[in-house]
């Protein structure tokens, strides 16, 4: 089940630190990096930020999470994590879709690095096609992919 997550809630915001955590730990490892900038974000930090959190629970626990924003018709996905624990049950792919699914947009965007092969795979299966490569100041290449929303395109 996919529901809005109240990140306000000090608790939930606990939950969802929780669960990006474990996951970034494993993408860090993935990607070789220690200093990986998605690992430093506090409680505090989820707690006051404007971005909408959606989770899939299963079993009454919280799987995953995904972050996004909305400005007029585009969706940026901030962040799409899965607890280790939840790896390779389609759950990411279930949250791309119901995002994709539930909001108006005219395009959706996501970034990640360059060798992060699962993710890449991930978002081109839901129709994502990379379309920037760049290196920030941290140093991990990054790359963006879009999706526009056309009437031709089917879920």
């Amino acid at each position: 089940m996919i529901k809005k997550l109240d990140n306000s809630n000090a608790e939930v915001a606990s939950q969802i630190f929780t669960i990006f955590q474990k996951s970034y730990k494993v993408e860090a490892q993935l990607i070789d990096i220690i200093d990986f900038p998605p690992l430093s974000r506090s409680v505090q930090h989820i707690e006051s930020s404007k971005t909408l959190f959606y989770g899939f629970i299963e079993n009454k626990n919280l799987a995953a999470i995904i972050e996004i924003s909305i400005k007029d018709e585009l969706i940026e996905i901030d962040s799409l994590t899965v607890d280790p624990s939840y790896f390779r049950k389609g759950i990411a792919g279930k949250l791309i879709r119901y995002i994709l699914s539930t909001f108006k947009f005219s395009e959706a965007i996501v970034e990640t690095a360059v060798v992060n092969e699962p993710a890449i795979t991930l978002y081109k299966k839901h129709g994502f096609v990379e379309f920037k490569r760049w290196t920030p100041d941290h140093g991990i290449q990054k790359l963006a992919m879009i999706v526009k929303d056309t009437p031709l395109k089917q879920s």
